[in-house]
C-alpha cells in the first residue's frame, strides 16, 4: 500500500485522466491554468468479502482516513462510507459497494465469477485502486449485468479506479456559484447529467452537486469492444455549517443521482 497520500492521488489522477480525456480539458477551462482544488474522489466494489468496501478503505485508512459518514441506497443496492484525512486539504473519498445477494441468481453468480478471478493478493498492491479489471468478461455478460444494475456492469467493464474527481467550487478562483460552472462547461460542449435537475442539493442541505455525463471509450472484452460510459467529472460546492465550519459529508438523495453519470445513454 502506498506510504504517501499524494503519491495515490498523483497515481490515481493519472489513471482517472486516460479514462477521462475531457477531465484535462475541463480543468484547463475552469482553473485557467491554475490548479484544481479536489473536493473528493469516488470509487465502486462488490460486497464480496476479497474485494468489499473495508478492502478498499483500507488503503486510504492506512494513510489516516477515518470513516466519517454511512449511506444506503435502497433503489440501487448499494452502500457506501465516505472517508476525511486529519488534513482538510486532502481530498474526501467515497467508497460505495453493491449488496450483490439482492439481484438475481443469475446476476449474482456472474459477479462471484468475476471476483474468484481476482489474486486476493493484488488487492493489498500499491497499485490496486488504479489497477482496473482483474477478470475477463465477455459483451453478453456485461450486457446481462447491465439490465439489472448499471453500476455493476460499470465494475465488470471498468475495473478497480476512480469513477470520478470532484472539482472544488469553494476553491475556484473565477467562480462564485456552481450555476456559473454549469453554464461555462455547456456553452463549451460538455453534457451535464440532468438526472434529478442539473443541481443536486441546495445550500439548505449544505451541498451543491453537478457532473459531466462519463466520458464514452472503445473498452475492450473478451469477444471483441464495445463503446461504453467510462468516467465522468463531478463539481461540488459546500456550505458552512451553524459553526461556520463547511459541510464536509454527503446527502445520499444527491449521490443516488450523481451514480446515474455512468449510466449508457438509452
Amino acid at each position: 500500500m502506498h506510504t504517501d497520500v499524494n503519491t495515490l492521488f498523483a497515481a490515481l489522477w493519472q489513471d482517472y485522466i486516460n479514462m477521462t480525456p475531457s477531465a484535462a480539458n475541463i480543468q484547463q477551462l475552469l482553473g485557467q491554468g491554475k490548479p484544481i482544488i479536489n473536493d473528493h474522489i469516488a470509487l465502486r466494489t462488490f460486497n464480496i468479502e476479497k474485494v468489499n468496501l473495508a478492502v478498499l478503505a483500507a488503503h486510504f485508512e492506512s494513510l489516516g482516513y477515518v470513516a466519517s459518514g454511512d449511506y444506503h441506497f435502497e433503489q440501487k443496492k448499494l452502500i457506501a462510507k465516505h472517508f476525511e484525512h486529519p488534513d482538510p486539504h486532502q481530498p474526501k473519498v467515497f467508497i460505495s459497494e453493491l449488496l450483490v445477494e439482492e439481484f438475481s441468481p443469475e446476476v449474482q453468480s456472474i459477479i462471484h465469477g468475476l471476483v474468484d478471478q481476482v489474486d486476493a493478493a493484488a488487492t493489498t498492491a500499491d497499485n490496486f485502486l488504479y489497477s482496473g479489471c482483474h477478470w475477463r468478461v465477455d459483451i453478453a455478460t456485461y450486457k446481462t449485468l447491465l439490465a439489472e444494475s448499471e453500476y455493476a456492469a460499470w465494475v465488470a467493464a471498468i475495473g478497480y479506479r476512480a469513477n470520478h474527481f470532484t472539482v472544488s467550487i469553494n476553491e475556484l478562483p473565477d467562480f462564485e456559484t456552481i450555476e456559473s460552472v454549469n453554464e461555462t462547461l455547456k456553452a463549451a460542449g460538455f453534457t451535464l447529467n440532468t438526472a434529478g435537475g442539473e443541481i443536486k442539493g441546495s445550500a439548505e442541505v449544505l451541498l451543491e452537486q453537478s457532473s459531466t455525463m462519463a466520458d464514452r471509450m472503445a473498452v475492450s472484452f473478451a469477444d471483441g469492444e464495445l463503446e461504453i460510459p467510462t468516467c465522468f467529472y463531478e463539481f461540488a460546492r459546500r456550505y458552512p455549517m451553524a459553526d461556520g465550519d463547511l459541510y464536509t459529508g454527503f446527502v445520499a438523495a444527491s449521490a443516488d443521482k450523481i451514480f446515474e453519470s455512468t449510466n449508457a445513454v438509452k
